[in-house]
């Protein structure tokens, strides 16, 4: 069962306006931001209290992010007005809001939306499903991937390095990957802790990065965790190592810093091909050490990081829970359905590039995946849209939890406050997992 968390769509409040910019709230007809199908969906509009109301206000309607339904104008005259429609199949509903011409803007638009607001609602997110067919040899492919990868050896390196925790232990580790590929990554563990079924093991975490240009891992990414007792591992997504100084990335050619379009016409040389077989011996190498307790192993994942996640967790029957924060990569398809697309943001257009991406697409991870999942989704992200998440989370075969999070925009443009919800219930999971317990059944339990 998945349950739906709430919150309330209203715009945020700032002290000090700025002069020329107008302060508004949108309060949605249902605070959840969840509707049924045929169903109206609105806000209430109203203007601050001692505000004198500009206007019109323009607003378009977008559904699934990307197919025009509507627009409109928001006269405020009054000091109220309304923004409503419906939608006639199951799908996300995206309102933008523009002020009128010679104001600054909104007060408390978040910096992904400066000039603007955006609203959010789901019609029936649980009906909506993948844009396009899985692979028929989706399975075999990756079958044939993965014995690809165990002919090579793991020659695992794991060197000792300098704690930023007196009760944690640290390492770098190198690994082989395919085609002469490495992995590389950090991980940490209790101080002292013991190893095999007589001392109990420990948890393990697998954390997954998001997308950009190859960056350096930092320690306090898994030391923290480890202070609480995880055994965890966090790895690169490119094959570059995880600790150089910031100097060592920027001179990296410009065709890596690209990577997102390598190979996209090919399965067999996209560049997450590699990625998701790196990330895959990553899991497999936690599940080998002596210091795992063979219980709880969690994948877990921002973003592009969710989008490896799901391949992980669908390739890996050792997986034991994953937890996807605004997974990318879901529903490659979904421009020609009239979708926005989700990162990478391929040319699925072309049939090539359409054909490759069926073998990387988290959707058709999904029904894979036994694992119990937490995934969120942002009812206004522009970068994962919540349309392809929801398919996504929707063909999850295993016990689950959806997290939606209905007025934030993707994470590194949202507020702790918008991002709350994620927050709260992915913390919620890793006490539960850590002690061995099932959270879902804990959350059934407590309603």
């Amino acid at each position: 069962m998945a349950r739906w968390l709430t919150g309330v769509l209203i715009t945020a409040l700032v002290p000090r306006p700025a002069a020329g910019a107008q302060q508004l709230t949108f309060t949605p007809y249902h605070a959840n931001g969840i509707y049924a199908v045929h169903e109206r969906v609105g806000w209430r509009v109203a203007v601050t209290a001692g505000q004198a109301a500009a206007g019109p206000y323009a607003y378009t309607l977008k559904r699934d992010g990307l197919a025009v339904i509507g627009t409109g104008t928001l006269d405020l005259s009054a000091g109220h007005g309304i923004i409503e429609t419906s939608l006639e199949q199951p799908g996300m509903l995206v309102v933008e809001v523009r002020p009128p011409a010679g104001t600054t803007g909104f007060h408390g638009a978040s910096k992904s939306e400066v000039g603007r607001v955006l609203l959010g609602a789901a019609v029936s997110p649980r009906q909506i499903r993948p844009s396009g067919p899985r692979p028929r040899d989706f399975d075999a492919f990756w079958s044939a991937e993965l014995r690809r990868l165990d002919s090579v050896p793991v020659d695992a390196v794991l060197k000792p390095g300098e704690s930023d925790r007196a009760d944690v232990e640290f390492f770098t580790l190198r690994m082989n990957n395919v085609g002469g590929a490495h992995v590389y990554g950090q991980l940490a563990r209790p101080a002292g802790a013991g190893a095999g079924p007589a001392a109990g093991g420990l948890p393990a975490l697998l954390i997954l990065q998001w997308a950009n240009p190859p960056y350096p891992l930092q320690r306090e990414w898994v030391t923290g965790y480890a202070a609480a007792g995880w055994l965890v591992l966090n790895v690169e997504p490119h094959d570059v190592p995880a600790d150089m100084p910031q100097a060592f990335y920027d001179a990296l050619p410009q065709l890596i810093k690209n990577y997102r379009l390598i190979g996209r016409v090919s399965r067999d040389e996209s560049y997450f091909l590699s990625m998701y077989l790196g990330d895959y011996r990553a899991a497999e190498y936690l599940a080998s050490r002596a210091d795992w307790n063979g219980r709880t192993l969690v994948v877990m994942g921002t973003s592009m990081g969710g989008q490896q996640g799901f391949a992980v967790a669908g390739l890996s029957p050792r997986v034991t829970a994953l937890i996807a924060h605004v997974p990318a990569g879901c529903d490659f398809l979904g421009p020609l359905r009239g979708r926005a697309a989700p990162y990478p943001n391929w040319d699925v257009e072309r049939p090539e590039v359409r054909v490759t991406a069926g073998y990387f697409d988290a959707v058709n991870f999904a029904p894979r995946i036994r694992a119990r999942a937490l995934v969120s989704m942002g009812f206004i992200d522009e970068t994962s849209p919540p349309a392809g998440i929801w398919a996504a989370f929707n063909h999850l075969a295993g016990s689950k939890e959806a997290v939606p999070m209905v007025d934030s925009p993707h994470n590194h443009m949202a507020t702790p406050a918008q991002l709350l919800p994620y927050t709260q219930r992915s913390m919620a999971w890793l006490e539960i997992l850590a002690r061995g317990g099932d959270p879902v059944a804990a959350d059934r339990e407590a309603r």
